[in-house]
This record gives C-alpha cells, sequence and structure tokens, in this order.
C-alpha cells in the first residue's frame, strides 16, 4: 500500500469564448486576452473558433455574459494617432 498523495488534476487549458459585445457584435477570445476576433454572424465566430482551438489545443465555450471587446472599434478620437500599419 502506497502512501503517496494522488496527483492533482491537470490545470484547465486554455479556453477560446465566444459571445456578443453590448452591440451584438459576435467576439471570438481567448481566456488569456490575447486573441480577439470581431464577426457579423455567430457562424463566421464558431467557425474561426473552431479553427483557433485546434491551433492552440484550447477547449471552446460559448461565453455567458457579454463580452467586452479588447480592441476599440470607434474612430481615433482627435488628438490620438492611428498606427501607420499593424503589428
Amino acid at each position: 500500500m502506497s502512501s503517496e498523495p494522488l496527483p492533482e488534476p491537470d490545470e484547465r487549458g486554455p479556453v477560446i469564448y465566444v459571445g456578443q459585445d453590448h452591440a451584438g457584435h459576435w467576439l471570438v477570445q481567448d481566456g488569456a486576452g490575447k486573441l480577439e476576433g470581431r464577426f457579423t454572424s455567430r457562424g463566421a465566430a464558431l467557425s474561426f473558433a473552431h479553427a483557433e482551438r485546434e491551433i492552440y489545443h484550447a477547449s471552446l465555450e460559448m461565453a455567458v455574459t457579454l463580452l467586452k471587446p479588447l480592441v476599440p472599434f470607434g474612430p481615433v478620437p482627435a488628438g490620438e494617432r492611428a498606427l501607420v500599419r499593424a503589428a
């Protein structure tokens, strides 16, 4: 009989969330805040999320609350400069 403690369950891996923002846009975000996509339809968002899930070996969840966009989608306010090119 072993007195070794039972191993802890594996930590939860990466999660990709699909949901809507307050304006009704469909968003795909990861739990770490490093991925975001904005879509006009649920189907497009899910298609993107499934592809990203395979790349990152993540689980996919539908958000139960409204998602907050990580990237602002409005025009650049006066006095601020837009990026010359995307990163």
